[in-house]
């Protein structure tokens, strides 16, 4: 949510806001993971959230949804915690820089595709989440 935000009202929120809200929302989706994993590792309740029925054609059916196992909550607390900090540093590394809106929005748009990836529950799910990872990377390494 935070790269769309960023990415379309980056200019009217101002390079300050844009930063602050970019790292605020991975911050709170941290708080989120922690009490995730309170709830699927700690007290064992493990979940298998479908959204919706991607696609059904015959015999192969996908759906779209989300795996909350040990493994999972691990890594998202990983993967929140660690793009928590790096945000956090790209707010006074690059707060001169004119374009610092643009790269928070590419940096929220790995972390989105990362999160994808990890709670994939199917393999064409975490095929979309790697792919989206690899152009996110792509736009970070290129900036």
């Amino acid at each position: 949510m935070s790269a769309l935000v960023v990415g379309f009202f980056g200019r009217w929120m101002g390079r300050k806001g844009s930063g602050i809200f970019a790292t605020t929302s991975i911050a709170i989706t941290f708080i989120l993971s922690t009490y995730i994993f309170y709830e699927v590792g700690l007290c064992g309740v493990k979940s298998n959230i479908k959204v919706l029925t991607w696609f059904d054609s015959g015999t192969l059916m996908n759906s779209w949804g989300f795996l909350f196992d040990t493994v999972t909550v691990v890594m998202l607390i990983v993967v929140t915690s660690v793009s928590s900090l790096v945000h956090l540093y790209s707010l006074s590394y690059m707060s001169e820089d004119p374009h610092l809106i643009r790269f928070m929005s590419y940096l929220s748009l790995f972390t989105f595709f990362m999160l994808c990836l990890v709670t994939a529950d199917n393999f064409a799910q975490m095929f979309l989440g790697w792919e989206g990872v690899g152009v996110a990377s792509y736009l970070l390494i290129n900036f």
